[in-house]
């Protein structure tokens, strides 16, 4: 049984779960506070190069991209030599490469900082939710993984506000300064912590030790297939739309940049409680279920987005919007895990953060074209029909797939 956690490259080091989860989450939240930093200071660094709209997409896409490529090797290795080097480059690589962004004197370098940011970055996920949904019971796996993403979502919430505040002061690479040492310091703390705890040591079963390695047979691959990419669609377009949320703030409803920052703020704030409430519907209701849901209701949110006014009815908007990724976050997570072999879980959570972060990265740059060209609302209404069309498809695959499985069972 895939979900029995007997066997598990990690189960050796998971004495105390809940102290997993809660260092996990507080790696988390160091992990994110500098990328969360990118698009509050967006309005800072558009106006200090002379970017257009396409520009600040190439500059999203160049962290988005090579963050996504970053997954696939660190999930294989993740699998194969252990979480605990792989989780130290996703923290205090992410912080290193943060100071060489705060050093960077142009465009061209603004965005070589941003790539190797992505590249350090890219391990921290693949490492991370294998370890977590390992330390805890099966069906507790929702509530613990909603647990790590408050620590993300506090990072977001968080960095707006004070990045802004910081930039008022310090310019925008002053900012990414100021953060990026403690950010190395906590990655530090975190591995040395994680080497007490013998958390994420080498796999138990590798493929040099002669360790049984389970595959995975073609109808789960078309399956899996179909949900990673309605749930990394929905997260990629979601991720798009709100990396030029500021500047729509800013540029067409009319707000200051710290009203911006502090909608922005609103927007990730979200996540506080809706990872947790996620994470247990998934585990009460199904977490394909919830998944599938949650991307309907990115949909709606997208299409409504450029219609709703500027007042109380587009914050409480911004809040549901906000909410629905952190919803998906840890159901799609726990989905992956159930459904996958223990020494293949780094390997599919790279590919689906791969995927995820991939197509953020080629959709930002166009949808930041297609608002140069016919702006804001039509760029967001486009994007809530793409990824309508996705949605519909993957979730009339899935439905059959459930349906081939279930006959299968009865036979």
């Amino acid at each position: 049984m895939l979900d029995s956690g007997l066997d598990s490259p990690y189960n050796g080091c998971m004495r105390d779960s809940s102290r997993t989860v809660l260092l996990l989450t507080l790696a988390h939240f160091s992990h994110h506070v500098l990328t969360a930093l990118l698009t509050p200071l967006l309005p800072f660094i558009r106006d200090d190069l002379g970017l257009s709209y396409a520009q600040v997409g190439v500059v999203l896409a160049a962290f988005n991209l090579s963050y996504g490529f970053g997954q696939i090797p660190a999930g294989r290795l993740a699998d194969r030599i252990g979480a605990r080097v792989v989780l130290t480059a996703g923290i205090a690589g992410i912080g290193g490469a943060g100071l060489l962004l705060g050093l960077s004197s142009g465009y061209s370098l603004l965005l070589a900082s941003l790539v190797l940011m992505g590249i350090l970055g890219g391990g921290y996920h693949p490492a991370a939710s294998p370890l977590i949904t390992s330390a805890v019971d099966p069906k507790r796996r929702g509530r613990a993984l909603g647990l790590h993403a408050v620590g993300g979502s506090i990072s977001y919430l968080a960095a707006p506000l004070l990045g802004v505040a910081a930039a008022a002061v310090l310019g925008w690479r002053g900012t990414f300064l100021a953060f990026s040492v403690p950010v190395v310091l906590l990655g530090i703390l975190i591995h040395r912590a994680c080497l007490r705890a013998s958390l994420g040591g080498p796999a138990v079963a590798g493929p040099a030790d002669g360790g049984r390695r389970d595959r995975l047979t073609p109808g789960t691959i078309l399956e899996l297939s179909a949900f990673i990419l309605m749930v990394t669609g929905m997260g990629a377009a979601l991720a798009s739309a709100s990396s030029f949320l500021t500047l729509y703030i800013v540029d067409v409803l009319g707000a200051t940049e710290r009203t911006a920052a502090a909608l922005l703020a609103l927007y990730f704030s979200a996540g506080v409680w809706a990872a947790p409430l996620g994470g247990r519907l998934a585990d009460r209701f199904g977490r394909k279920r919830v998944a599938a849901a949650a991307a309907f209701a990115a949909v709606a949110g997208l299409l409504a987005l450029p219609r709703v006014p500027y007042g109380f009815g587009f914050f409480a908007l911004l809040a549901a919007l906000g909410a629905v990724p952190y919803v998906r976050m840890p159901a799609a997570e726990a989905y992956l895990v159930g459904r996958v072999p223990e020494n293949l879980r780094s390997t599919v959570l790279g590919l689906y953060f791969f995927a995820g972060m991939e197509g953020s990265g080629v959709l930002t740059p166009l949808l930041g074209r297609w608002i140069d060209l016919h702006g804001f609302s039509a760029g967001f209404t486009a994007l809530g029909f793409l990824l309508a069309c996705v949605v519909a498809v993957c979730s009339a695959a899935l439905a059959a797939a459930s349906r081939n499985e279930a006959r299968g069972t009865a036979v």
